[in-house]
């Protein structure tokens, strides 16, 4: 979708409105986290990540600290996709090493069952409301939320899992029940992310991390389907705020996410050829991406390559520089550092 208003003399949220820099705005999928040492010190002070997400000035601060360190353009509100199954109902937990859980699983047990929540998206608000006021004049502000599919997968088997075979084979056996689930997700995830864009945030990214598991009927049916209704609702409720889709490893569905969804820009992952994507996508439409993360912990002369190759696909088109997806925790800080001077020349 293209908006018909007025740019914004921000870089990112400029891009996201179909404005291309003459150097790309920047922000990393995950920057403010683990590889951080001011945010591993605030971790073990509040004593685990949920305790972060829901101390409002501690998830403030760190949604912050990776602007002081690196002068990103964007801001990334620090938070979690799994506050959405918590809202809708369902006990949330983080085991040391291990990752989320949910309780119960839904592969045994109905969402209509659950007793929602919504209260607990309350600290995340307020976060929301924190960081706005501390963000310098020049930054956007991004919220976010897990896109259906992804959620439900998690909300379904109790935890991430291998291929999301358990949610596939719901998905395929029961279509109308796991169509319900897929719908409660929505209207909650929709009412989420107006409570961010009213407390805040200036645009909002949809993560659909587990989209490549999915074939191309499932695909249309549990990915871009819940997407285009979000992004419809959104843009008629709020109109003005970018929605950036991140369909990882959507592959050759790609395309097709791009068009049906209505989406104002769109993420790449690592395994996607830039090139391509810029040959393939809509014309016009931003597009986010996508170094590969493991690139920035090599460093040296394959960061510089990879920064070019990234940089020069997409000579016409407006483009955020970021990664294919999250930094990851043992990535140096100075590697960090040399690939922002590569990017702003």
């Amino acid at each position: 979708m293209t908006l018909s208003v007025p740019i914004s003399p921000k870089p990112l949220l400029s891009t996201l409105l179909g404005q291309r820099q003459e150097r790309p705005p920047l922000w990393l999928m995950r920057q403010a986290g683990r590889y951080l040492p001011e945010y591993r010190a605030l971790r073990a002070e509040k004593g685990g990540f949920l305790q972060l997400v829901h101390d409002s000035a501690a998830a403030a601060e760190v949604t912050v600290q990776p602007l002081r360190r690196f002068g990103f353009d964007g801001a990334i509100l620090f938070s979690d996709i799994l506050v959405i199954p918590h809202a809708l109902g369902q006990d949330l937990w983080f085991e040391a090493g291990e990752g989320p859980r949910l309780a119960p699983p839904l592969v045994d047990a109905a969402v209509d069952a659950l007793t929602r929540a919504p209260e607990r998206l309350d600290p995340v608000y307020e976060t929301v409301r924190q960081v706005a006021a501390m963000l310098p004049p020049g930054v956007t502000f991004l919220g976010f939320a897990g896109s259906p599919w992804t959620v439900a997968t998690y909300m379904v088997a109790g935890q991430g899992s291998k291929e999301q075979a358990a949610t596939r084979r719901f998905a395929h056996a029961d279509p109308a029940a796991f169509g319900a689930l897929i719908a409660a997700i929505e209207a909650a995830t929709f009412t989420y992310l107006l409570g961010q864009i009213d407390a805040g945030v200036e645009a909002v990214q949809l993560f659909d991390s587990w989209a490549g598991s999915l074939s191309p009927q499932q695909f249309e049916a549990w990915v871009i389907a819940p997407t285009a209704r979000l992004a419809a609702k959104l843009h008629a409720a709020r109109p003005g705020v970018p929605v950036i889709g991140f369909p990882k490893g959507a592959g050759g569905k790609l395309a097709a996410y791009a068009r049906e969804t209505g989406v104002d820009a769109i993420g790449l992952d690592e395994t996607v050829d830039p090139v391509w994507a810029n040959g393939v996508l809509p014309v016009g439409l931003p597009v986010q991406g996508n170094l590969d993360p493991l690139l920035l912990i090599a460093g040296g002369e394959a960061l510089d390559a990879g920064v070019d190759r990234v940089l020069a696909a997409f000579p016409d088109r407006p483009h955020v520089f970021n990664l294919g997806h999250g930094i990851q925790q043992d990535t140096p800080i100075a590697h960090v550092e040399r690939l922002v001077g590569r990017v702003r020349g």
